[in-house]
């Protein structure tokens, strides 16, 4: 059943962008599983994905701009991830993978994550926490760089629960982390796309779509920056981790 009518569907990224934002996230797992949803279904992988990178840019960069105001931003932990990230996503978004077990696989990592965080029970208040060296991050972030570029979204669905769940951030500081890698991550993907020639951005298309997920995106990393604490920060990324996965699980069924 597709979902019908423009001010509903520009609401509903206005909410997925409020969620995500709130998390630091871009948002491209919801806005791809509200887009599989419409009419715009019917364009092809290649075109979701560059849409929902460039709706990404946007959110990402609201969200880091709160996160980093409110001092929760480390250079020192989100540098490695970036820096080996960014190849692999620009080579992730000039390939194009389809495939039911893939999205199987990538739906059960998401529900294992979102489990694996509830069951973290930490006082980030005093908790210690230790950055990653240099030889554990590299490697991960160039993994989260081609599974981003493949997919279609920033990374941070992958990253943020990583550095929770290691104890390398408290979850401001993921947000913050996350925010600037989904936007050098959509980027990248975006770029792959214009190198392979496959970029096809409808500007008249996006225009309205990038005010909507604009206000939602101001609106929850604001919150979630200054008002939130660190505890519901954890709770609202799992609800994301979910909404994520339950996007692969839709496209599976209808």
């Amino acid at each position: 059943m597709l979902i019908e009518g423009e001010y509903f569907i520009l609401f509903l990224l206005f909410t997925m962008a409020l969620f995500y934002s709130s998390v630091g996230h871009g948002g491209a797992s919801g806005y791809l599983a509200i887009l599989s949803l419409t009419v715009y279904a019917e364009y092809d992988s290649g075109w979701l994905k560059q849409h929902v990178w460039a709706l990404n840019l946007v959110v990402a960069a609201v969200a880091f701009y709160h996160y980093r105001k409110a001092g929760f931003f480390n250079l020192k932990l989100t540098l490695p991830f970036i820096i080996s990230s960014v190849p692999f996503a620009i080579f992730g978004g000039y390939m194009k993978v389809d495939g039911a077990l893939y999205d199987t696989l990538l739906s059960l990592t998401l529900v294992w994550a979102a489990y694996k965080l509830y069951q973290v029970k930490g006082d980030y208040g005093s908790e210690k926490l230790a950055l990653p060296s240099a030889s554990i991050a590299l490697p991960i972030g160039a993994i989260i760089g081609l599974m981003s570029g493949i997919i279609g979204v920033g990374g941070g669905i992958f990253l943020s629960p990583i550095l929770l769940l290691k104890k390398w951030a408290d979850p401001k500081t993921a947000a913050a982390t996350a925010a600037l890698f989904i936007w050098v991550n959509s980027m990248a993907g975006l770029t792959g796309a214009g190198v392979s020639g496959q970029l096809v951005i409808d500007i008249e298309i996006l225009i309205p779509f990038i005010i909507s997920v604009l206000i939602g995106g101001f609106i929850g990393s604001k919150y979630g920056s200054e008002n939130a604490h660190q505890s519901i920060i954890k709770k609202l990324l799992i609800v994301v981790l979910i909404i994520a996965s339950m996007k692969r699980i839709v496209s599976l069924i209808v």
